[in-house]
């Protein structure tokens, strides 16, 4: 009998909306140890002895599993389950809190940032492939226009949090209740998600939908187009609470503006999946987007806020554009994602590819960022990164069109 990939099997019609619902929220978990270390940097820095650029290495570290471990996590998700990895992804992002809440020097604090990522990547290759198989196809636009928001309710959640309890304990006590909330978050993924099918065929049936799917190459131009996305938004949110520290706001309201600032893309999100779901063009979407934050990142680094009293309001505006609408991207191509796997291929080894991709946005985007903000003594130039990846990403997305795309954006 041919093996058949469990996340290409038929959306279930009798299910409602708690499987997606709780997969969001393990999502929203583990990307939360993505930025519960910004609004700490200072203090991690102070406590460990960092330089800028490797706080920015710091930053983008957990990235580093998903740019070379996305493909290998869709093939252990086609041969133990999509329920499984992610249990075993929630896992790994305790352990890996836990090291670093006892880490005492910058190696350990980066060795345990990097396993962190690895389980980051388990739950985030398998979760769009678990909405998908378990969602019914009316909602599934829906449900994954709440998964593309996962990153900025994350945000949001994360850095106002940290901001506000580091004004009365220390990092590291953030960091064990961080590993506290994920441990939650494995009974509750296994309470509310169904046990994974019985798999047909071993590894090298696994290996050879994996394969299929490397062959296509709409998955790599999807996830180069998410790599100049994540590029941008990863960099200037991440800085965000170190740069309002050096315009002296203070750390609270810096961290809750950063907070904000990463919550509307959440909200801009929710709200890409709506205008799928009526019947708008993924082109155009991400267009629009790309030029939207293009266009709000050169109004926040080219202008010196810091010069002109009470203008980070302006700024701060601005941030939330771009972080808003820039979610039109991520929530597209999370819809074509699900989609774009070929005859016999896999959709975890499509999200696997991307995320490889799009974490190498992830990755890089900080570096660069406090690298050309190390070179010109500030952030005024930082604008040219943004620009850079938003150009890249438009002229990529024109090697799409709707017909090739070959899926159904309204999700009917």
């Amino acid at each position: 009998m041919t093996a058949v990939s469990q996340s290409a099997l038929p959306t279930r019609q009798n299910t409602g909306n708690a499987t997606w619902i709780v997969v969001v929220v393990c999502g929203v978990i583990a990307a939360m140890h993505i930025w519960k270390l910004p609004s700490a940097l200072s203090e991690v820095q102070a406590d460990l002895t960092i330089s800028l650029v490797q706080a920015g290495l710091l930053l983008g570290l957990v990235q580093l599993a998903g740019m070379l471990g996305g493909i290998p996590a869709s093939i252990i998700s086609e041969r133990v389950g999509l329920r499984r990895t992610m249990a075993l992804g929630l896992g790994l992002l305790v352990v890996g809190t836990v090291i670093s809440a006892l880490a005492s020097t910058s190696e350990v604090m980066m060795a345990a940032r990097a396993l962190e990522g690895i389980g980051y990547l388990a739950v985030t290759v398998v979760a769009p492939a678990l909405i998908r198989r378990e969602t019914p196809t009316s909602r599934l636009t829906i449900a994954l226009g709440a998964w593309a928001g996962f990153q900025g309710m994350a945000t949001f959640i994360a850095v106002l949090g940290s901001s506000l309890l580091l004004q009365v304990t220390d990092w590291r006590i953030w960091y064990w209740m961080m590993a506290a909330i994920t441990a939650v978050g494995i009974p509750l993924l296994l309470k509310y998600t169904v046990r994974d099918p019985q798999r047909e065929g071993g590894v090298g049936a696994a290996f050879h939908r994996v394969w299929v799917t490397m062959r296509s190459w709409k998955p790599w131009v999807a996830g180069a187009v998410f790599a100049c996305y994540t590029l941008q938004w990863t960099a200037v949110i991440g800085f965000l609470p170190t740069v309002y520290q050096e315009y002296g706001i203070g750390t609270v309201l810096g961290g809750a503006l950063s907070a904000v600032a990463g919550g509307v893309n959440a909200v801009g999100a929710v709200l890409a999946g709506f205008l799928l779901q009526r019947g708008f063009s993924v082109r155009p979407l991400v267009i629009t987007a790309f030029l939207v934050m293009g266009i709000t990142s050169f109004g926040v680094y080219a202008v010196d806020w810091s010069t002109i009293p009470g203008t980070f309001i302006a700024q701060f505006i601005l941030v939330c554009m771009f972080s808003m609408i820039g979610a039109l991207i991520p929530t597209s191509m999370f819809r074509v994602a699900v989609d774009l796997a070929p005859t016999g291929g896999s959709t975890p080894a499509v999200v696997g590819l991307m995320h490889q991709m799009q974490n190498s946005g992830n990755f890089l985007g900080p570096i660069l960022l406090a690298w050309l903000a190390a070179q010109a003594q500030g952030w005024h130039t930082s604008w040219w990164l943004t620009a850079s990846a938003g150009i890249l990403g438009i002229a990529l997305i024109m090697l799409f069109s709707e017909k090739r795309l070959g899926v159904s954006i309204s999700g009917s």
